[in-house]
């Protein structure tokens, strides 16, 4: 068995526990913009300060992992988003994964990085989002998930102020980020102007991209965009 926060168990099978699973455009990462079908899971160790899908904590309905795939399938779509929450809290999402991998679907995983991500199919795009300070829960971070990161996966960072931005930095050359992937830079929402974001960036010449959430600017916080 296996329990998150404040949820009813779910057995060790094939099921997982999903918040809901819903098709809308890419607002994150590499591929903003383009259409995707998004699987959001159930449940979260993690608290940040400006998490924006507390609804996912708790509740759920238990689904089957077949079933989660030819949902995803029947979209027709040829890319999906495996979100939460934080989904490898579940343990059986690697083999939702790796399910979702053998359909010859374009996979990506969007992680907090404080959950080892040794055992994540090679196939899968990884966003690995650090926990800055502002969050509160920049303690959770483990590090070594960053040298289990592939060429292709990217490392993100909400941003929260100056702070953040000087800590994300020194962890940028402590790392040697950029060189290695495509690092994201968001402004966290309703904390920092992007357009602050965009100067610092632009004034100390720094290879990441500014990240906007582009489903905020069309959808606002509506739940399942």
């Amino acid at each position: 068995m296996t329990a998150l926060s404040g949820m009813e168990p779910v057995p060790r099978d094939e099921r997982l526990r999903i918040t809901e699973v819903f098709y809308s455009l890419q607002g994150e990462s590499r591929p903003a913009g383009l259409p995707t079908v998004f699987v959001r899971l159930t449940g979260c160790p993690l608290r940040c300060a400006y998490c924006d899908t507390a609804y996912a904590f708790h509740g759920g309905t238990a689904r089957h992992i077949d079933d989660l795939v030819e949902e995803v399938t029947a979209y027709g779509v040829g890319r999906v988003c495996v979100t939460g929450g934080e989904p490898l809290a579940q343990p059986n999402c690697l083999r939702l994964l790796q399910k979702l991998c053998d359909r010859q679907l374009d996979v990506s995983l969007e992680t907090s990085g404080a959950l080892d991500v040794v055992d994540v199919d090679e196939r899968v795009t990884m966003v690995l989002d650090l926990k800055t300070p502002g969050s509160g829960e920049v303690s959770r971070n483990l590090w070594q998930n960053i040298d289990r990161l592939k060429a292709d996966d990217q490392v993100k960072f909400v941003i929260c102020d100056r702070d953040d931005y000087d800590w994300a930095c020194a962890k940028l050359e402590a790392h040697d980020l950029a060189a290695r992937f495509a690092v994201l830079f968001s402004p966290s929402w309703g904390q920092l102007e992007p357009r602050e974001l965009a100067e610092w960036i632009l004034a100390d010449r720094l290879d990441v991209r500014c990240q906007l959430q582009l489903h905020k600017y069309l959808w606002g916080d509506v739940p399942g965009h």
